[in-house]
């Protein structure tokens, strides 16, 4: 048996069709890994952005409701202060009334009628605790009267506040709707 000369020989490997095949399992193992990967990092990337929006909608609600409770308690100081406001300029309203009423109830001192008023006055308080209470001229006017263990205030500025007090009731109407 002779063996083939050199330029006789065939260029053919006997392991180039093994080699060819091993090379497109390789390229079709690969296509396969690759597309595998692909599909995973798209289900990965779907994954992280719907926990992604998850958690956008958790900050959302929570923010909003935080800014609800925000605005809850913002709006409840407001009606606090709004109310104490209110209540102050109506005590200062009732105040006013009060000592207008003393002031122009203090002036009739100056009045032709005030010695009827005092001599009336006078005279209640003695109703009130007897004949013998000691009667005596208050600095405001009016007159204040004692007897033992009890005593009366008749002065002017105390009979404006009283009658004050008595139309409270018609005085809150004046800033009520």
């Amino acid at each position: 048996m002779t063996t083939p000369a050199p330029e006789h020989a065939t260029d053919a490997d006997p392991l180039s069709p093994v080699r060819a095949g091993l090379l497109r399992a390789a390229h079709a193992d690969a296509d396969a890994l690759l597309t595998h990967a692909e599909r995973e990092a798209a289900a990965l990337l779907d994954q992280a952005r719907a926990e992604a929006r998850a958690i956008l909608d958790e900050a959302r609600r929570q923010g909003e409701a935080d800014g609800s409770d925000a605005a809850r308690d913002l709006l409840v100081k407001t009606r606090r202060d709004a109310r104490s406001r209110t209540l102050a300029a109506r005590r200062e309203a009732y105040q006013e009334l009060r000592n207008e009423a003393a002031e122009r109830v203090r002036a009739l001192r100056g009045t032709d009628g005030y010695t009827s008023l005092r001599g009336w006055l006078e005279q209640r308080a003695r109703v009130l605790l007897g004949p013998a209470a000691e009667v005596t001229e208050h600095a405001d006017g009016g007159v204040v009267a004692r007897a033992p263990g009890r005593r009366v205030d008749l002065s002017l500025t105390t009979l404006a506040d009283r009658a004050v007090d008595r139309v409270r009731g018609e005085v809150r109407s004046l800033w009520e709707p």
